[in-house]
């Protein structure tokens, strides 16, 4: 199925510069627009959900345009984010003589798209990634910007690299059997861009919402949006040393609660955990002085409307105590000097960078979330 119509997103980082494919049925073109980058080998990471759906079909394709193809698979889930993981996929892609300007290829959700990229960045000093993202959580966030990495014991994306891809390729119409609740997961970072610096986007979310989800040119439209809005901060910022910051609205929260659940996805997944911390963000800020009410609950209302979690009380078997819930943030990688940053808001679309807020508010703002906090 050749795709209706794609968008191309462009990504201008000099010589490292890509593009973003946007289109339903675009993996039916994966071979010409992989064989494109003239490699010779490509070693396609996957997992046990997704390779069995899309990973001979795409390792055919790219065969009948003369490259020479392994697949590595791995369990999925979050869990996968590790150091053995890491060990047995650059071991794999060594295995199947992967050069310097051969291909590791990650088919899959942020978790594979993460980890490839991660032993991508590594195996030879870098080797060159494609990313075929399967999630609309992975479209529209981890599988742009060259962010990639693995969990530690310490918390979430630790440790990694910076390592771009050279392709991505978006194809929306993968996410027509994606289950609803990984639909959502996703939804909730399409919704973080309008929260960040596009009010009007936000708006439009709210009134398209329901078109996203069912597969209509809605769901076209803001992934090839999300991407832009990425794509957008990661030329102005690439290494996170300024407003790319803001990318993480919602993800201090969010991150600590993945960490609390030990990142068990049957009780909370990464989406869920933003959704949540996203919710959080507008609280705090409501309660620092600095956003209207009306704002935070606005959003709030929709991404429940949308059916995500926006409560510490909706995270299945709780979410641990306050000291926990602040120790847990102490390890995030936004940390500096020991001092919490947060990403807060003065309102829907005016994110900013808060650095060195003081423990004390936070603890304040997590008892009371705790105490009224209702499923």
């Amino acid at each position: 199925m050749r795709p209706a119509s794609i968008t191309t997103v462009p990504v201008p980082l000099g010589d490292r510069a890509y593009e973003i494919l946007v289109g339903r049925g675009l993996l039916g073109e994966a071979g010409s627009r992989i064989a494109a980058l003239e490699a010779r080998t490509a070693a396609i990471v996957t997992d046990g959900h997704v390779g069995p759906l899309y990973a001979e079909a795409l390792a055919a394709s790219l065969q009948q345009h003369g490259l020479r193809v392994s697949i590595i698979t791995l369990p999925p889930g979050e869990a996968t984010k590790s150091y053995a993981s890491l060990e047995r996929v650059c071991d794999a892609v060594l295995e199947a003589k992967v050069e310097r300007g051969d291909l590791v290829v990650a088919l899959g959700g942020g978790v594979m798209g993460d980890l490839a990229g991660f032993a991508a960045a590594v195996v030879r000093r870098g080797v060159r990634l494609v990313q075929v993202p399967t999630t609309l959580l992975s479209q529209v966030d981890s599988s742009v910007g060259g962010k990639t990495g693995i969990n530690s014991l310490h918390g979430k994306n630790l440790v990694g690299a910076f390592h771009q891809p050279s392709l991505v390729l978006a194809d929306t119409a993968l996410l027509d059997t994606l289950p609803i609740r990984e639909m959502r997961a996703g939804y909730a970072e399409v919704v973080k861009y309008g929260l960040i610096d596009d009010p009007d986007f936000f708006a439009w979310c709210e009134a398209n919402w329901r078109g996203v989800f069912d597969g209509g040119p809605e769901r076209d439209e803001a992934v090839a949006q999300s991407c832009r809005a990425k794509a957008a901060v990661v030329v102005k910022d690439e290494r996170e040393d300024g407003d790319r910051a803001l990318l993480n609205l919602g993800h201090t929260f969010g991150h600590a609660l993945e960490r609390i659940t030990y990142y068990d996805s049957a009780r909370l997944v990464h989406g869920e955990g933003v959704a949540i911390g996203m919710c959080q963000a507008f609280r705090f800020s409501v309660a620092l002085g600095v956003c209207p009410p009306a704002d935070a609950e606005r959003v709030e209302a929709h991404l429940s409307e949308a059916g995500l979690p926006t409560r510490l009380a909706q995270v299945p078997g709780g979410c641990g105590t306050v000291d926990e819930l602040l120790d847990a943030m102490a390890q995030d990688k936004k940390v500096k000097g020991g001092a919490l940053t947060f990403i807060l808001v003065r309102g829907i679309g005016q994110s900013f960078i808060a650095r060195d807020v003081p423990v004390a508010s936070v603890r304040a703002f997590l008892q009371d979330e705790n105490s009224t906090s209702r499923p």
